[in-house]
């Protein structure tokens, strides 16, 4: 029943040719550059489709990997080190500074975004964000590797749950190292058009929506096991708690930028009320295993007049959560049924109905960039 949500992965971007902006002194730096170029460009062929290798080609590349997402994950692992590496000669605040802005500036730095507005309805193309630092590049790429991740994440989830769950963990893990180490420092720098994935709070809301997913995940391998309603009720209800707080930092998002398409909400909007059904009709079953039967049909009639008010417009969506409701409504008329022939108890209503409860019981884990501390040096540019 999860509801799926591409677009932090569908980033496009225009090509680096680090060599020819940064100007080496000695040809250990030298291929050090191009060496980074080389790896830029695997990813900018792959997320760009405009690469032309055959899948057999690509699969003997990258060690049997038969994943195009794997294989994608692999290209930015390779990537990052050696660019992390230039940040000690770029940094300003660096003793050892010998990259100068002139430099930095001349880099060219071209990102799309997947949740802006104009990104939605841009029939010309993709729409790109120019931001001549660093920091921006580090930025968008890991989030495009979180974005990969929950891609990744979802295509092993109808064959290994437990693996699943750990994926959406990681790019949580990545999310939460960019909302707290890397985009912070980017900020004070961003132009006043900019795309949402280079604000800090956007990646804490994807962390938390990978937490979310990782738990939902995680319900499935509770249900396999057996686990009793009560428990998989509290372990929905989690969900909605990690899905109520990013929906909280949205609305903050909003005021400072105002080009993030509403496809975002909506979808932690119907993921939430997906979550808070199941949780109330598990909760509903428990009260009914325990002789309440009057309370199970209030906490499900309660729940589906909320989740009925807004259904998604289109597919797949819409069918996933339709689907949905008439599960909890057949369960609603079979308890109605019983109450009606055999317990004929009152049906309460409002306060009278028990609040649910909600255990949060993933957490990200956590991101540790790999470095290479590799001397380099630079000529100074005037």
């Amino acid at each position: 029943m999860m509801l799926h949500f591409a677009q932090p992965s569908k980033l496009k971007t225009k090509k680096i040719v680090f060599e020819d902006v940064f100007a080496a002194c000695d040809s250990a730096t030298l291929e050090h550059l191009k060496e980074l170029s080389s790896k830029r460009k695997a990813i900018e062929d792959s997320i760009n489709e405009s690469s032309f290798i055959t899948e057999a080609i690509a699969k003997e590349m990258f060690g049997g990997l038969e994943s195009r997402y794997e294989q994608d994950i692999h290209k930015i692992e390779q990537y990052l080190p050696l660019l992390e590496n230039l940040f000690p000669y770029a940094d300003e605040r660096s003793t050892s500074n010998q990259i100068q802005m002139t430099q930095c500036l001349a880099l060219k730095i071209f990102w799309s975004s997947a949740l802006s507005t104009s990104s939605f309805f841009n029939f010309m193309g993709p729409k790109f964000f120019q931001i001549n630092n660093l920091r921006f590049e580090l930025g968008m790429t890991l989030y495009l590797c979180g974005g990969i991740l929950r891609e990744r994440a979802l295509e092993v989830l109808s064959t290994d749950l437990v693996q699943s769950a750990t994926i959406f963990r990681q790019a949580a893990g990545i999310y939460h190292h960019l909302a707290q180490e890397v985009l912070p420092r980017l900020e004070p720098e961003l132009p006043p058009e900019k795309p949402p994935e280079a604000l800090a709070a956007v990646s804490t809301i994807m962390s938390l929506i990978c937490l979310a997913e990782a738990q939902a995940v995680t319900i499935r391998k509770a249900k396999e096991k057996g686990t009793s309603s009560s428990l998989l009720a509290k372990l929905h209800h989690g969900v909605t708690l990690f899905l109520e707080e990013a929906i909280g930092i949205l609305h903050t998002v909003v005021t400072q930028c105002k080009d993030i398409s509403s496809r975002l909400l909506e979808f932690m909007y119907f993921c939430k009320c997906l979550h808070e059904l199941k949780g109330q009709q598990y909760l509903a079953e428990s009260l009914k295993a325990c002789g309440q039967i009057g309370a199970a049909i209030g906490v499900l009639c309660s729940v589906l007049i909320n989740v009925k008010k807004k259904v998604p417009g289109e597919d797949p969506w819409k069918s996933i959560y339709q689907e949905q409701i008439q599960e909890a409504s057949e369960v609603l008329r079979k308890f109605v049924h019983e109450n009606d022939f055999v317990w004929h108890e009152k049906i309460p209503s409002g306060d009278e109905l028990p609040l649910p409860e909600g255990n949060k019981i993933v957490s990200f884990i956590p991101y540790s960039p790999k470095t290479l501390h590799k001397q380099l040096s630079f000529k100074r540019r005037v």
